[in-house]
């Protein structure tokens, strides 16, 4: 098994973000969370990956051990911090890996950064191209989970749907998952990302990054949850869409997942990277 070394990185404007990484090799792959969510979410495939190159996984601000950002959480200041993890590591290349709102910080970070990209993997990203993430319930919605979500996690709820991930992933990585995740402190996190979320998406809209011209594969969930019936069908649309509009994308279906697909099966998306990195 590949060892795991802890680092901090420091970012353009001197704050810390805890890191870890494992193996050795060249394309190194970076993995960017979705909104709310530390590190550990990718405990299950990291390891699946680390045998045979370098991987990163990365806390941003206020999640996980790195320390709160006092200034606002939009996507552009998220994607600065991304960019300044992969400077921390040097030239590349890199795959960079998005799950949800890590999505959009990986396509902007990559149109940034084109020449150091060796491809892309979205899995079930925030895509700008379902009208529902602009709309006007999901800003009720994100208004509500800004609002009630610290009360929430004081009272322990948001601990128990982060103990039902945990339990999906190895140690130590589930342990870690549970002691980090839906804290107050990461719900306010989450918070301060959802607070400009819509607008950046509308900004998406208007002016989606390029990416560079390499292998970029769109994972979709494909099982449709109770709460996900008028947005699912639609988001896979969007992938679908994604993918056929770029010169190298490629889209896949995981079947036997809704929008958490590192935990339900990581090695799809392993194998999703390990195509990429055998171009």
């Amino acid at each position: 098994m590949a060892v795991t070394v802890e680092e901090q990185i420091r970012t353009r404007d001197g704050r810390e973000l805890f890191a870890e990484r494992a193996g050795s090799g060249s394309p190194t792959v970076v993995f960017e969370a979705g909104m709310g969510a530390s590190r550990n979410m990718w405990g299950a495939v990291v390891p699946l990956l680390a045998e045979r190159t370098s991987t990163l996984v990365y806390d941003r601000s206020g999640l996980g051990r790195s320390p709160a950002d006092s200034q606002p959480r939009t996507l552009r200041r998220l994607a600065d911090d991304l960019v300044d993890v992969l400077d921390h590591l040097g030239e590349g290349p890199f795959v960079l890996v998005g799950h949800s709102w890590g999505g959009p910080i990986v396509r902007v970070a990559a149109s940034r950064v084109p020449e150091r990209i060796a491809g892309v993997v979205l899995v079930d990203a925030t895509d700008e191209g379902c009208e529902l993430f602009s709309s006007k319930a999901n800003e009720r919605q994100s208004k509500l989970m800004t609002r009630f979500g610290p009360t929430m996690a004081r009272l322990g709820l948001i601990k128990l749907g982060v103990k039902k991930l945990a339990v999906q992933l190895p140690e130590p990585a589930a342990s870690h998952m549970r002691d980090e995740d839906g804290t107050v402190a990461a719900v306010r996190t989450m918070g301060a990302e959802l607070a400009s979320c819509i607008a950046d998406t509308k900004v998406l809209r208007a002016d989606p990054p390029p990416l560079p011209d390499v292998p970029v594969t769109v994972i979709s969930g494909m099982v449709t949850t109770r709460v996900e019936r008028g947005r699912r069908p639609e988001l896979i649309a969007a992938h679908r869409a994604r993918a056929a509009a770029h010169p190298q994308g490629r889209h896949v279906e995981a079947a036997h997942s809704s929008h958490y697909v590192p935990f339900t099966e990581p090695e799809l998306i392993a194998a999703e990277i390990g195509r990429i990195l055998d171009t």
